[in-house]
């Protein structure tokens, strides 16, 4: 059950629902992020884009699988666009520190977007063009954020579902830019 919507974690989601998946660090503070956007219907945590599967959190932050922490939003696309999506992801978290974020490290921390569909992958794609180019204005680095379509996602434990709702003050390692996505470009 998740303890914001009050829904199943699980599919079904509702007929015409779209997901997409983000990679932000450290995966607590980036489903916070997403579960108070008006049009998100659904949001988990879990790991992506590795090679072992149904991977535990230890496994993740103490092996090698080469997973994602990820947050998989579910959201209604004639409720919310996805290039608002797109805003949260790029100026919720730092894009260029590869296989880190602040004082997190490795690779279950690297910036990650997984799409569903061609257009979430253009879309994406474009949209780190664009932020990409106010990012060299402020003086910032290449973004090493990874897109792709969506590997397979495995939900992580029970405990880190919705993690900073159970625990208001809990850690949150994410930094930003400072820098924003002008939406008008995309």
């Amino acid at each position: 059950m998740h303890k914001v919507f009050k829904t199943s974690l699980y599919p079904p989601f509702p007929d015409g629902s779209m997901m997409v998946q983000f990679g932000m660090g450290c995966f607590w503070g980036a489903e916070r992020m997403f579960w108070n956007l008006p049009g998100v219907i659904n949001t988990h945590v879990g790991y992506s884009g590795g090679r072992l599967a149904n991977p535990t959190y230890r496994q993740v932050c103490y092996g090698n699988t080469e997973h994602a922490e990820v947050v998989r939003v579910v959201y209604d696309p004639n409720r919310i666009h996805f290039n608002d999506l797109l805003k949260v992801f790029w100026e919720g978290h730092d894009p260029t520190q590869g296989d880190c974020q602040g004082n997190d490290e490795g690779t279950q921390y690297r910036s990650a977007i997984y799409a569903y569909s061609q257009d979430q992958m253009a879309c994406a794609e474009h949209s780190k063009c664009v932020y990409q180019e106010a990012l060299r204005k402020r003086g910032f680095g290449q973004i090493t954020t990874e897109i792709r379509m969506a590997p397979e996602f495995y939900y992580s434990e029970d405990d880190h579902q919705q993690y900073l709702h159970e625990h208001p003050n809990g850690y949150c390692g994410h930094g930003h830019t400072g820098v924003h996505l002008d939406l008008t470009k995309l």
